[in-house]
């Protein structure tokens, strides 16, 4: 599982309900009627050949007629705490804000999983500081997830599994999760997109599979879900022959 494509295509999917979850004190000064644009994310390189950093989703967020400033969200994936480094991290909004001639620069860190890492930078002495470094985080696995279950916002829906729950209550995150889904997201192939993701970080074992089909068949939204989750399904049991037969095809 690629947790990086996985929050890649979440955050380019929903641009605005990304912004309005993991970035939630900025987000308050994008206005409805702007534009969000993803930035290229391998940096231009200093010498050919040499080792360019990756960002994982920057998007520049315009307003239409120009009234505001435009402004810089670079949104970083990181699955466990321990392989952040605040330097990358600031090594990347340097990059761009040279690159991008701006300085409106807003650097978010979503942490898949709940550990100690640096917060803030501060290069200098002891009677200055010379250059500082901050940047927003959502922390997913310390977030409560029964505080967002009735969420309209479909990012943080979507996301439920990955947050903070008493692991009795797996089950009926993951259908709510589904359930938000269904309401919030009118494309079926979304749906069908999304409930894997689900599905993925939720994790059913064998006897939580089968709570949740029985609590599936009471939900309102049972056949909303029932169709795209057998179709994720479908989806993943084609991809594992596909892989399998290129492995044979390569062994061979």
């Amino acid at each position: 599982m690629s947790h990086d494509q996985n929050f890649k295509n979440l955050i380019l999917d929903y641009p605005f309900a990304a912004l309005e979850f993991f970035a939630w004190e900025e987000a308050g000064n994008v206005p409805p009627s702007a534009n969000i644009t993803p930035v290229r994310q391998e940096q231009l390189q200093t010498q050919l050949g040499k080792h360019f950093r990756e960002l994982d989703t920057p998007l520049l967020v315009e307003s239409p007629e120009g009234e505001r400033e435009a402004v810089l969200f670079i949104m970083e994936e990181e699955t466990t705490a321990r392989h952040f480094s605040i330097y990358r991290l600031a090594h990347y909004c340097l990059d761009l804000a040279e690159l991008l001639d701006m300085e409106r620069v807003v650097p978010v860190v979503i942490f898949l999983r709940p550990g100690d890492y640096t917060r803030s930078l501060r290069l200098g002495t002891a009677r200055k500081t010379y250059l500082g470094f901050e940047f927003l985080t959502a922390d997913l696995g310390t977030i409560p997830a029964m505080e967002y279950v009735d969420s309209r916002n479909i990012v943080a829906r979507i996301n439920l599994p990955n947050m903070r729950y008493d692991p009795g209550q797996r089950v009926e995150i993951c259908l709510r999760a589904q359930e938000g889904l269904a309401e919030l997201e009118p494309d079926p192939n979304k749906r069908i997109k999304y409930i894997d993701f689900i599905l993925q970080y939720a994790n059913l074992n064998e006897s939580e599979q089968a709570r949740y089909e029985e609590y599936l068949q009471q939900s309102s939204y049972r056949e909303a879900i029932m169709g795209p989750v057998q179709q994720a399904i479908e989806n993943s049991l084609q991809q594992g022959i596909q892989q399998g037969m290129q492995q044979g095809m390569q062994q061979g």
